[in-house]
């Protein structure tokens, strides 16, 4: 397995939805390159099977997913990018994001993949920093861990 650095993995959007019966193979993906930090939340709920059975042992099952992408973006006021997350977020629509640990296209390359409702869109305006925008993006639909094959 190969090592990998932060700035080495890559944020992508598709301006249109993923689609019934589409994957992440179907998408138009365009790299969002003002991201600086990304934080891809996969967790599970969990449900309590303990029976008297169980010999005193708590019994636990996995039961439904959840999942959530947190990224900080450097803010441009020209960057479509950001415009369309942001549009996303203003109008209430989902957006297709894919958070890849390289070049979606690149064979081997694999992440999480679906279309988002972003629940969080916030300015943050240090006195002596740049700029930045964080934001939640939660799935709705079209989830997948995509891997690119050969």
């Amino acid at each position: 397995m190969e090592d990998r650095l932060g700035f080495e993995c890559k944020l992508y959007y598709d301006a249109t939805p993923l689609a019934a019966g589409e994957t992440a193979v179907d998408g138009s993906w365009s790299e969002i390159t003002a991201v600086r930090d990304l934080t891809c939340n996969l967790d599970k709920d969990e449900a309590d099977m303990t029976t008297r059975a169980n010999a005193g042992w708590k019994a636990t099952r996995g039961s439904l997913r959840d999942g959530s992408l947190e990224f900080d973006l450097l803010y441009d006021s020209d960057d479509t990018h950001i415009k369309a997350i942001r549009d996303a977020y203003l109008g209430n629509n989902l957006i297709a994001l894919a958070a890849m640990d390289g070049d979606i296209l690149v064979a081997g390359a694999e992440g999480f993949v679906a279309n988002f409702e972003i629940m969080s869109f916030n300015h943050s305006q240090p006195l002596t920093e740049g700029v930045t925008i964080s934001v939640t993006a939660k799935p709705r639909d079209h989830h997948e861990w995509y891997e690119k094959s050969a």
